[in-house]
């Protein structure tokens, strides 16, 4: 088994491999030089995706079989011409079976069922009753988390920002607002059910109905598909942050606080991850390897993932363009030996 993973920066993507060891690791790129990379997956046909921006071309899907090799998708993701909205930017790609999901900005969901060569709207997510007062968050109004049912795949889940989580029941064609429990961040005073600004949404595979969120204003948890929701932070301090990752095999959670909404930056300089191994209920700090003093970055929403390894792999980039691996769960942490542009994702495959 061997591992590949796919970092986007603001001048391109990088591709890092290595066998089931993780200790020794290629690195190969930029790929998409000088254009900002964004999100990657692989499709069902062996096909990789990987989402692009350019200030000149604007957001594109790109398909490669080889990592190498790579021709822009026929029909992207893109909102009609000469209407309000503009897509600038592919925050979330998502393979399912034989379908595709892109998650953009300005804020959106489609869908694609040729391993990324044609996209369609979901039309009943993107024209949502309450669209007319969708806010941004500082990143945009960006859609750039998705889940899927592991058991239903007509149930999904989306999360934008800064509106809330969208449930779906019935493969997208309808969407609601799971919300309650979670303070506003901007009440909406037509839509009170909108206004809060989620970063991250992961769900555990061996209970869909328990989904966990790091929010704005903390981390919260529902037991019941997203119909309510508590926080679940003792000894989450602080609360703030932006990504989240749960690995399936020990359903540990991870996260990456910063000292606020404020600072966003690591509380006195000192770098950690934390892991959680009880739904939340009690958090360890993750240190060893990591910079415990002068560390000023932070781990934006799309640059933590995990590998299906076991022990899992858990992979992050920084806004100030190192990577960092743990091969053991997240007890010890290596820096791989590259000096990378600003790293807005990160996403971990296996293959045979």
């Amino acid at each position: 088994m061997n591992v590949v993973v796919i970092v986007g920066t603001d001048k391109g993507g990088f591709v890092l491999r290595s066998d089931a060891a993780r200790r020794d690791w290629s690195i190969d790129g930029p790929i998409h030089k000088g254009w900002k990379l964004t999100a990657a997956t692989r499709a069902s046909d062996g096909s990789w995706l990987v989402g692009t921006t350019s200030q000149i071309y604007g957001a594109a899907v790109q398909i490669s079989s080889d990592l190498e090799n790579w021709q822009q998708a026929e029909k992207p993701p893109a909102y009609p011409k000469g209407g309000e909205r503009k897509l600038t930017q592919i925050w979330m790609l998502l393979a399912h079976g034989d379908v595709c999901y892109a998650g953009v900005d300005e804020a959106g969901l489609f869908r694609s069922r040729d391993a990324g060569r044609t996209w369609e709207p979901v039309t009943g997510l993107n024209e949502h009753y309450t669209r007319e007062n969708w806010y941004p968050g500082a990143s945009g109004l960006c859609a750039h988390s998705l889940l899927i049912d592991s058991t239903n795949s007509d149930r999904m889940w989306c999360g934008i920002s800064a509106v809330g989580i969208f449930r779906t029941d019935d493969g997208g064609e309808t969407w609601h607002i799971k919300n309650e429990g979670v303070p506003a961040l901007i009440e909406d005073q037509k839509y009170p059910e909108i206004g809060r600004c989620v970063h991250a949404i992961v769900q555990d595979p061996a209970d869909p109905q328990r989904i966990y969120r790091q929010e704005h204003s903390g981390v919260y948890h529902s037991n019941d598909a997203g119909e309510n929701w508590s926080r679940v932070e003792t000894g989450l301090v602080p609360g703030f942050g932006f990504p989240l990752a749960l690995d399936r095999r020990s359903n540990s959670l991870y996260a990456a606080p910063l000292e606020s909404d404020e600072f966003r930056i690591p509380p006195g300089g000192a770098f950690s991850i934390l892991r959680s191994r009880d739904g939340g209920k009690s958090w360890q700090a993750l240190t060893e390897g990591l910079p415990q003093k002068h560390a000023y970055f932070g781990v934006m929403r799309g640059a933590m993932d995990l590998d299906r390894l076991d022990p899992c792999g858990v992979y992050f980039g920084t806004t100030g363009g190192d990577v960092y691996i743990s091969a053991d769960g997240g007890d010890s942490w290596t820096a791989l030996p590259c000096r990378l542009p600003r790293i807005h994702s990160l996403n971990a495959f296996t293959e045979d």
